[in-house]
């Protein structure tokens, strides 16, 4: 990975696409040790997450995360899901957050020097060449490690550093010392269902929840 002390840099982080990648790998990740490995590498001026709620529920398993996280240096970027009906008559959900991320990160990077793209969504490779003209640097984190591939391959190609997810994983993972044994990666992994959120105790950020993301089928919760 390749960072400069003096860069202004900032974190574009699209929620539901981090999770699926980190839970594709079997690891949660620490969002307390993700922000302090990059203000590490140079002046951290901004973190963004972004993801969708469904408004309507009486409890959102994602909740406790976005609080956690907005009161422990991020800044956080939602809206409400919208629910429509498809071709097949199923219920879905819709929340993508893609031109949010896109608009703040060209609205910021005036001010930045080298943006970091947590995503492996192939639509973000306009994005990243409309910055690269703006003269930034843009580093895209997602991973190869999966079958198939989690970043689509013409933003990787596209990003002036591509960072996998799982070369970070010993600096953010959730709890190394009790992470279950690793199983070969050659395998195609399945999310485990998530977990209810612990909170932030004793400093730690909690468990990651399950972000909304509309790419997957049948999102909708019961009624």
């Amino acid at each position: 990975m390749h960072f400069y002390p003096n860069e202004r840099i900032a974190l574009f982080i699209d929620g539901a696409n981090l999770y699926s990648a980190a839970k594709s790998l079997q690891f949660d990740i620490d969002y307390k040790r993700l922000l302090a490995f990059f203000r590490q590498k140079g002046q951290l001026v901004r973190a963004l997450y972004y993801t969708a709620l469904a408004e309507d529920q009486e409890y959102s398993s994602i909740r406790p995360l976005i609080d956690w996280l907005d009161y422990n240096g991020y800044s956080m970027v939602t809206k409400p899901t919208k629910e429509y009906t498809d071709s097949m008559g199923r219920r879905k959900l819709k929340g993508n957050m893609d031109i949010e991320l896109t608009v703040d990160a060209m609205r910021l990077a005036e001010s930045l020097d080298h943006i970091v793209i947590f995503s492996g969504d192939g639509d973000f490779k306009s994005l990243v060449a409309a910055l690269q003209q703006m003269g930034k640097r843009v580093s895209v984190v997602s991973t190869l490690q999966t079958q198939p591939p989690m970043v689509a391959d013409e933003l990787r190609r596209q990003s002036d550093q591509f960072i996998d997810l799982a070369d970070l994983e010993q600096m953010i993972c959730r709890d190394p010392s009790t992470r279950p044994p690793r199983v070969e990666r050659t395998e195609r992994f399945v999310a485990s269902p998530a977990r209810r959120p612990e909170g932030a105790i004793g400093g730690r950020s909690p468990v990651d929840p399950v972000p909304f993301d509309d790419d997957e089928d049948e999102k909708v919760p019961p009624r």
